[in-house]
């Protein structure tokens, strides 16, 4: 009889339907049972010896929280009979009832070593302690996770020593994952901690990939991507790295019409084995990035969610430099512009920051331009080895996809139909800030607001401290522009000041979105004398339109 190993993930959520996903030891027939009569099933389907199902429940109630089990050919397996969390429930609120979008990225999973954690207490395991403890109170009606979900390149203890027992670690990757066998433990590890496995059973999230869910600075240049294939690993770790994230974490961020359109799927299920359908899939998005799109939209009531894959739609020739290539940009505009004034809140998921600390940015700037020959072939070389070692490779590293999105966000916030807030969400850099921009002759009647959080769990050090504090600071951006007068930047088209932050530690960011109101909120983890966690407000405001 098959058995739950992972999961259930509540994933995608409306007012009518939900999708859940699950892990099972064997296949079998996944069934949600609603206690309201709500119902789904789906068969597994089987990926490199590992079997999964989505399943989609219909017939949901608009305005309804109702408690679910899963059973496996009929056996229920969650809850667990023993199980010290309340019921997973599927909720699905109505416009009327506003929206709570928290969000935040970079959990490095590894368990805590004797009692300890390392890295200071988890802001997941923290907030879904405190859901727990008071299921009828308010929590998110869905959780945006920025990316690094995991780290293939940052192993932990347990990790490298079960690794080790599969394979030589003096071998490259190391102690890094090199196939999808080894990916799935990554998950294991994180997704079955027990506070994080309940919360994701009960409230709907969404995901996107940042590096280190591959390699740390994946696709940072074109040189970087020749010297990884150069290897002989390298192959096997990013196919295995595509798989598992469309298993793991795409699937779950579409919904059931979506997914009913999706031709991989289709294949994936209707034949004993995806595994050569899948791999096939991630050779090509490999290959040519710009036949797979890894970016979606969501509509939750009157707030639209564009989550924008700034990782693997890079154009990354010198000479013509993107975040986005063509196509990917063109479908942001389109989704941005598409029944505009029909919603009030814009949320701009992208795992990078757009914009930076003013000395980073103009560094980024910088490198760009020395990297493209502005200064010559000796520069050239020696900016690539600076954008290596320092990760410049964020957006204004791409000055001309900085620009354009600094523009499309300003359309996108002027005029009729303009919604009431425009919000980048993003992660990465390890500290929590907000800043906002301004346009040179031009107002928008949106709020617009850069709004950073991360990490939700793992190191920060002084040096980032340190080096970010001075980043914002005015002689830092005396320094910055006389960086970037060497290399011979234009200035950019967008100011843009900070107004909180920066703020270090593992956190978390709630907006809570009503009609046109916006307030935010950011919550770090502390660890209280008696040894339990709890979340301490750091910041509470309103995010107010001009005027």
């Amino acid at each position: 009889m098959a058995g739950l190993r992972l999961g259930p993930l509540l994933r995608y959520a409306d007012g009518s339907c939900a999708t859940v996903w699950v892990e099972t030891s064997g296949p079998c027939t996944a069934e949600v049972r609603c206690a309201d009569g709500a119902r789904g099933t789906a068969g597994t389907f089987r990926v490199a010896g590992h079997h999964y199902a989505l399943v989609p429940v219909d017939g949901l109630t608009p305005g309804t929280a109702t408690e679910y089990e899963v059973l496996l050919d009929g056996a229920s397996v969650w809850p667990p009979p023993d199980s010290r969390f309340p019921p997973s429930v599927i909720a699905t609120p109505t416009d009327d009832d506003g929206m709570r979008v928290a969000f935040g990225s970079c959990r490095w999973a590894a368990p805590p070593a004797g009692g300890k954690d390392a890295v200071g207490p988890d802001a997941l395991d923290t907030l879904s302690a405190r859901v727990a403890a008071d299921p009828g109170g308010a929590r998110p009606d869905v959780l945006l996770l920025l990316g690094d979900q995991v780290y293939a390149d940052e192993v932990s203890d347990a990790t490298r020593h079960w690794i080790a027992g599969r394979r030589d670690l003096d071998r490259p990757p190391g102690d890094q994952v090199a196939d999808y066998e080894e990916y799935t433990r990554l998950y294991y590890e994180s997704w079955l901690d027990p506070e994080v496995r309940w919360l994701l059973s009960t409230v709907p999230s969404c995901m996107i990939f940042d590096d280190h869910d591959v390699v740390d600075d994946w696709n940072t240049s074109a040189a970087w991507l020749a010297d990884m294939r150069a290897t002989d690993w390298w192959q096997e770790r990013l196919l295995s790295g595509l798989m598992s994230y469309w298993v793991y974490q795409q699937l779950g961020n579409l919904s059931p019409d979506e997914l009913a359109a999706d031709p991989l799927y289709a294949a994936v299920r209707e034949t004993p084995d995806g595994t050569a359908a899948l791999r096939a899939f991630a050779a090509r998005a490999d290959a040519d990035p710009a036949s797979v799109r890894w970016s979606y939209r969501r509509d939750f009531g009157r707030t639209r969610l564009l989550m924008v894959d700034s990782r693997a739609a890079r154009v990354l020739e010198e000479d013509r430099r993107t975040m986005l290539d063509p196509g990917e940009a063109a479908w942001l505009r389109e989704q941005i512009m598409d029944g505009r004034g029909a919603y009030d809140h814009l949320l701009i998921g992208t795992s990078l920051p757009w914009l930076l600390p003013h000395l980073v940015h103009d560094v980024e700037a910088w490198n760009s331009a020395i990297c493209g020959g502005e200064r010559g072939a000796r520069w050239a070389r020696l900016g690539e080895r600076i954008r290596r070692g320092a990760d410049l490779e964020h957006w204004s590293a791409f000055p001309s996809s900085f620009t354009a999105l600094g523009d499309l966000i300003a359309e996108a916030g002027t005029g009729p139909g303009a919604p009431a807030t425009v919000s980048v969400l993003s992660g990465d850099v390890h500290h929590a800030y907000v800043a906002e921009p301004s346009w040179p002759g031009r107002a928008p009647d949106a709020r617009v607001a850069q709004l950073t959080c991360s990490p939700v769990h793992n190191s920060v050090p002084l040096s980032i401290r340190l080096g970010f504090r001075f980043g914002w600071s005015a002689p830092a951006r005396a320094l910055g522009r006389r960086i970037a007068r060497h290399g011979r930047c234009a200035p950019p088209t967008v100011s843009w000041r900070r107004t909180g932050g920066p703020w270090f530690g593992n956190q978390i960011m709630t907006l809570t979105l009503r009609g046109r109101s916006a307030r935010l909120r950011l919550e770090q983890a502390r660890a209280n004398r008696d040894g339990t966690n709890v979340l301490r407000m750091i910041t509470d405001r309103e995010l107010v339109p001009p005027g």
